[in-house]
């Protein structure tokens, strides 16, 4: 008799241009796996290229979900995110094949392992009322949530005044309606994989700024230039690249100067992905110092 079909992911998170991808495709050929994009540039059809979304072949060879599906026009949220992430995980599931969420977005990851909480409207008058504190809310904090304080720092401002008003307005800490969330994710009662791609610093940056020369050659300027033309929030102008090699368009900037910037740009990308995975390492995740 076969085994009956148990649920599992597995999770593939990091830096960009650290090999996420390749691992992948590679666990994806040998476990019966369907790749789900994490990415929140991949996700918008406008720009293949520059974003280093899987190539044609890779996508014809592998099934890949959510790369590409939804136009830039307008913002994708992580909460739009998840409730396609969902699906997706739920038909590889129904599929009996092996949901691979891969991607270098922590809270797109952090939205589906931990849920997106439901926290009761806070009244404004509760909220005024901790916003213009003059007290210790540090020492406020620790009289009614001894196990909140001990996570946030004394100078942390925005965050004592949250746990407090929700405290407050609700009569339970916020870690309680995270955990009514945990319990609800779709991953609750799954078996779930995750791995950490990364490299040293050094060879991250070099990596990205031969895959920024690749996309250059591959026609990244002339995906560029087909765009519509963008307003300031449009989340396509966010993307690293477009801004630098618009300006190199308009006449403002060499093709070489706007590079220099892009790969500028790629870098402290890079930073504030890993300090941000940093403060996650007691999440599960095994991050390199």
């Amino acid at each position: 008799m076969p085994k009956p079909f148990q649920k599992s992911a597995v999770l593939i998170a990091g830096p960009t241009a650290s090999g996420k991808s390749a691992l992948a495709l590679r666990l994806a050929q040998e476990r019966n796996g369907v790749i789900i994009n994490a990415d929140s540039m991949q996700v918008y059809s406008e720009l293949r290229i520059i974003t280093a979304r899987p190539t044609l072949e890779e996508e014809a060879s592998i099934a890949h979900l959510m790369y590409g599906h939804v136009t830039g026009v307008e913002p994708y949220s992580v909460a739009r995110w998840l409730v396609d992430a969902q699906a997706a995980i739920a038909q590889c599931w129904s599929e009996q094949s092996l949901p691979i969420i891969c991607g270098g977005t922590g809270l797109y990851f952090k939205a589906l392992e931990q849920g997106l909480s439901y926290v009761p409207p806070i009244l404004p008058e509760i909220r005024e009322k901790w916003r213009q504190s003059q007290d210790d809310l540090y020492t406020e904090l620790l009289r009614r949530d001894q196990e909140s304080a001990a996570k946030l720092k004394p100078g942390d401002r925005q965050r004592l005044i949250r746990a407090l008003e929700v405290i407050d307005a609700t009569g339970q800490p916020l870690r309680h309606w995270q955990a009514l969330a945990k319990n609800r994710s779709i991953l609750a009662d799954a078996t779930t994989e995750r791995h950490f791609v990364s490299l040293p610093r050094a060879e991250l940056y070099a990596r990205a700024e031969r895959r920024w020369d690749l996309m250059l050659r591959n026609g990244a300027l002339d995906e560029v230039s087909a765009l519509p033309e963008l307003a300031e929030a449009s989340p396509l102008s966010r993307a690293i690249g477009v801004p630098e090699l618009q300006s190199h368009l308009r006449g403002e900037l060499s093709l070489e100067a706007a590079s220099v910037l892009a790969k500028t740009a790629t870098r402290h990308y890079i930073k504030r992905q890993m300090t941000w995975w940093r403060g996650q390492a007691d999440e599960g995740w095994e991050i390199p110092s």
